[in-house]
């Protein structure tokens, strides 16, 4: 890393949410408890996905690898920032900094093109279901999710390698609970323009790339269904694209709202929230809004606990 070589900033502090005891206290229980209950979610969901023979289709196969990565997206922010609270010193270093930066851009770059992947697996399922499982195979479904890794990481990679090329002088103090773009930026007292023509026109590639997907595929899926002469044809064909239009809802809404909002409109308690939505809350709720929503996986759910409380009872 060229960038601190000889810098006068050695570490960061991360500020967080609150300076205050009694708010800390609230912070750190609320925050454990969300990032709990995301880890158990997301391996409940992977374990299903990876044991039970019905689930074992294109659709749920990408639901796996988007548990994997939200379980990682909340690994990457939430304990760090539980263990700064209970911390005296709240800092990371430059090369720590950048290591949790780079991971968030992957993980955050991985699950939007996972969910332009998706919608093109709905679009085929409903606009071409007889072809479904020769358009679908397994091989072009490795090949979909690989290539969003690689270019997630190719687009970390840029973004970091510019940012580690920054120097750092003056403070130190990010004004959030991880080490995001927009502080480090604010911070630098080099000259940020190739960073910032970097973000305005490379950035916006694996988000808005799988967002156009997301949308065109809707289109001609709502086209299909509109289409369906029956009402319970239309409303089954709408239930199985129902719940992961309610998590592009999520995740890009909060996305939108962080990084294509007028500037003026920011302030560093609403970035803080809202961020908080897609690195946190999105990555908890996703489990439940896929199973809850789901009769296939509250099946498989009911097979495996009915399966464990034989075995259990068998062998008392």
């Amino acid at each position: 890393m060229l960038g601190y070589n000889g810098t006068g900033v050695k570490e960061f502090i991360l500020l967080g949410f609150s300076d205050k005891p009694d708010e800390q206290v609230i912070i750190f229980i609320l925050f454990l408890l969300m990032y709990l209950t995301t880890v158990i979610g997301n391996l409940t969901i992977i374990m299903l996905a990876m044991t039970v023979h019905q689930l074992q289709t294109p659709m749920y196969f990408f639901l796996m690898i988007l548990s994997f990565v939200d379980m990682c997206f909340s690994s990457v922010t939430v304990p760090r920032m539980l263990m700064n609270i209970v911390s005296v010193r709240k800092t990371v270093t430059i090369a720590g900094c950048f290591a949790q930066l780079f991971f968030i851009i992957l993980f955050g770059g991985i699950e939007c093109l996972l969910l332009g992947v998706m919608a093109y697996d709905r679009y085929v399922a409903i606009c071409d279901p007889l072809h479904y499982s020769m358009r679908m195979s397994r091989k072009l479904c490795l090949q979909m999710v690989g290539g969003s890794c690689l270019s997630a990481c190719a687009h970390s990679t840029l973004h970091v390698a510019m940012a580690s090329l920054l120097s750092f002088c003056g403070s130190n103090q990010i004004h959030h609970f991880f080490c995001d773009m927009t502080p480090l930026l604010k911070l630098s007292c080099s000259d940020i323009s190739l960073n910032e023509l970097i973000i305005y026109f490379e950035a916006p590639l694996p988000v808005m790339t799988p967002f156009i997907i997301i949308v065109v595929s809707y289109i001609l899926i709502a086209t299909t269904i509109w289409k369906i002469p029956s009402t319970t044809g239309r409303h089954r064909a709408f239930s199985t694209c129902s719940s992961h239009l309610i998590v592009v809802t999520l995740f890009y809404g909060a996305i939108i709202c962080t990084y294509f909002r007028p500037s003026s409109t920011h302030s560093l308690d609403s970035d803080r929230v809202v961020t908080t939505i897609y690195t946190v809350i999105a990555p908890m709720l996703n489990p439940f809004i896929y199973s809850l929503r789901n009769n296939e996986m509250k099946e498989a759910f009911k097979k495996v606990i009915l399966r464990k409380h034989l075995r259990t009872t068998l062998n008392s």
